[in-house]
């Protein structure tokens, strides 16, 4: 009995230190003890800009891309996956707030990590009546180089020099209003001129 407390206890330390570098990965990812009033709240708005290499992923004909494609805009990129219920769940509201913003302003980039790419994520989508939903894909799950991938959904918010400001690894109501003031909020820090 005394073994396989201690052998739980090693093995707790060592999931722990592990599930720590992952977790802190960036400045400011050690979440803060605040009320949540709604699923933005659980958004962390990082204390200083952090820099994210630009590794490629596909748009929907397979041609690779990257995040300084996209500089002068703020960039939300949605990591997801279709077998991912929480993940799908968030699909249509991530949708109609792209359209809360100028295109020259604010881009959406969902990004699927299924296996099997465009050939698995296209039926799925027309199966929800989401044709036109426009998805991106990292089948060998590259981003995984700059992004902690081990829980999805999973939202990184990057400002318009591409530095990531902010990220969410979880489900989030994106029809919230408070989600298109966060939003703005970026829009509106990265167009001010200096004084």
């Amino acid at each position: 009995m005394k073994h396989n407390i201690a052998v739980i206890l090693i093995l707790s330390s060592v999931f722990s230190f592990v599930a720590g570098g992952i977790a802190h990965a960036y400045p400011g990812m050690q979440q803060a003890a605040k009320p949540i009033e709604s699923t933005v709240d659980l958004i962390n708005v990082l204390p200083k800009t952090f820099p994210i290499e630009p590794v490629p992923f596909n748009d929907v004909d397979g041609k690779p891309i990257d995040f300084s494609q996209f500089k002068g805009k703020v960039i939300m990129v949605n990591m997801w996956a279709t077998w991912c219920p929480p993940c799908v769940r968030e699909l249509p509201a991530i949708e109609r707030l792209a359209t809360k913003f100028k295109a020259e302003d604010f881009v959406v980039l969902p990004i699927s990590i299924d296996a099997e790419g465009k050939q698995q994520v296209q039926p799925f989508l027309s199966s929800l009546g989401m044709a036109n939903f426009n998805s991106y894909y990292d089948q060998p799950q590259s981003l995984g180089d700059v992004f902690p991938l081990d829980t999805i959904p999973a939202t990184f918010i990057l400002d318009q020099q591409g530095q990531l400001i902010a990220f969410v690894r979880t489900y989030v109501d994106w029809d919230d209003a408070k989600a298109t003031s966060l939003i703005q909020g970026f829009i509106d820090k990265g167009t001010k001129k200096p004084d």
